[in-house]
């Protein structure tokens, strides 16, 4: 099978997988453009409340798979940015679920979601020093926003590997499962999302990455929704929601 990305909607959750398994799934430049028209293609889906991001076998994303940008790392940055701010803007709540080696290009891609779910065994690195590339503002912002100026130095200084471990202590990650429970988590994890109010989630993401002008936009989007009045009824009635807010599809 060529490199490509594959995706697939289950209950309600969108799975993105990343595969290139013979460059530890390396993300070419076709597959670089083809990330954003598919989320967004996915985003409008009414049908997909969340969207899991994943690499085909035992390993995440080793980055950009330069042999295919006739040897320009530039190039393989500028796409990997159009790539990040595509995933970052995605509406609804993401989750990267990760194994082996979430190196480069992959650190950006995990970065930009919502969420990060590890396996034992994961190692993390951005690693431009090594290449002597100057890491986009954008990302390296991103990174910050995540596990503080310090880490953000230290991996972008050195370009080494971090493991699983100190991924969560620094923030990098928000659960490390043991080898084999990544999948059952994620699926257990992604059906708690999909079964909350997508108005919350909207407004929560919105707000956490410094979106504070939309509050009278998410005010009138909750006046009209009905998702208060339900949530407050199921709760009287010691009952599960039904939401049924979603997220426009003009944005």
């Amino acid at each position: 099978m060529d490199p490509q990305l594959l995706h697939s909607v289950t209950d309600s959750v969108a799975t993105v997988v990343v595969h290139h398994p013979a460059k530890r799934n390396a993300m070419t430049a076709a597959m670089w453009r083809a990330l954003p028209p598919l989320l967004e293609t996915l985003a409008a889906d009414p049908d997909v409340r969340a969207l899991v991001l994943t690499g085909a076998g035992d390993t995440f994303c080793a980055g950009a798979d330069i042999s295919t940008l006739q040897g320009s790392p530039e190039e393989a940055q500028r796409l990997a940015v159009l790539a990040e701010e595509a995933l970052a803007a995605f509406p609804k709540p993401t989750l990267a679920a990760i194994r082996g080696h979430c190196v480069g290009g992959g650190s950006q891609l995990a970065a930009a979601c919502d969420l990060r779910f590890a396996e034992e065994g994961a190692l993390f690195g951005v690693t431009p020093a090594k290449l002597g590339i100057v890491y986009p503002a954008s990302s390296t912002r991103r990174l910050a926003s995540l596990v503080g100026p310090a880490t953000t130095k230290y991996l972008l200084f050195s370009g080494e590997l971090i493991d699983a471990e100190r991924a969560l202590r620094t923030g990098l990650v928000d659960e490390v499962l043991p080898a084999g429970e990544l999948a059952e988590r994620v699926a257990e994890f992604t059906r708690i999302l999909v079964s909350r109010s997508q108005l919350t989630q909207g407004a929560a993401k919105e707000f956490a990455d410094g979106r504070t002008d939309r509050d009278a936009y998410w005010g009138a989007q909750a006046r009209g929704s009905g998702d208060t009045e339900e949530g407050v009824a199921a709760f009287l009635q010691r009952r599960q929601p039904r939401f049924t807010w979603n997220v426009p599809t003009s944005g």
